[in-house]
């Protein structure tokens, strides 16, 4: 008997559409080209990678894995501090989200200080933290006026999308 060949059936285009070497190559797209969105679609399956804030995809430091600097202290303040808000503080209180899962760090490389420490002021545009997801270095900005008031994540922690890493105090 003569075997026939077969057509490659949807599953297969499905792991080639999702293949993880494909999406690293298109991280790397976004990065090189500062493409804020990619959305690919074949057949009924679709890929759709975004950056957190548009084209503010970057590369600034590549951490090392087991270098020198991760057992810095850590910059959170772990429970209530001394000068808990009052409730009429608290409406002024703004906790700054993770747009995206990842690595949160607290300073651009290993050996820099920290962004912002508690009491930094804050501008729409300040770099508050990086966000690594899938070898990709997001700047995280406050996209808030105010003074830093608690820092809630480690540096080199896992985070979740919605996961609280700042409270920001919108008086300034």
């Amino acid at each position: 008997m003569a075997e026939s060949k077969k057509k490659p059936d949807a599953a297969s285009k499905v792991e080639n559409l999702f293949d993880l070497d494909l999406v690293g190559r298109l991280v790397e797209l976004m990065k090189q080209h500062q493409l804020g969105e990619i959305d690919l679609q074949q057949d009924d399956q679709r890929i759709r990678l975004c950056s957190a804030h548009g084209a503010g995809v970057i590369a600034p430091t590549v951490y090392a894995s087991g270098a020198g600097g991760g057992s810095s202290a850590p910059s959170v303040a772990s429970g209530p501090s001394a000068a808990a808000p009052s409730d009429a503080d608290a409406a002024h209180i703004v906790v700054l989200k993770s747009p995206m899962v990842g690595t949160f760090y607290s300073k651009p490389n290993p050996t820099s200080k920290d962004f912002i420490d508690v009491g930094s002021t804050v501008q729409n545009d300040t770099v508050v933290c990086i966000i690594e997801a899938m070898k990709v270095f997001n700047e995280i900005p406050a996209e808030m006026r105010g003074k830093v008031v608690q820092v809630l994540a480690r540096n080199e922690e896992a985070v979740d999308v919605g996961r609280p890493l700042f409270k920001i105090d919108t008086r300034g």
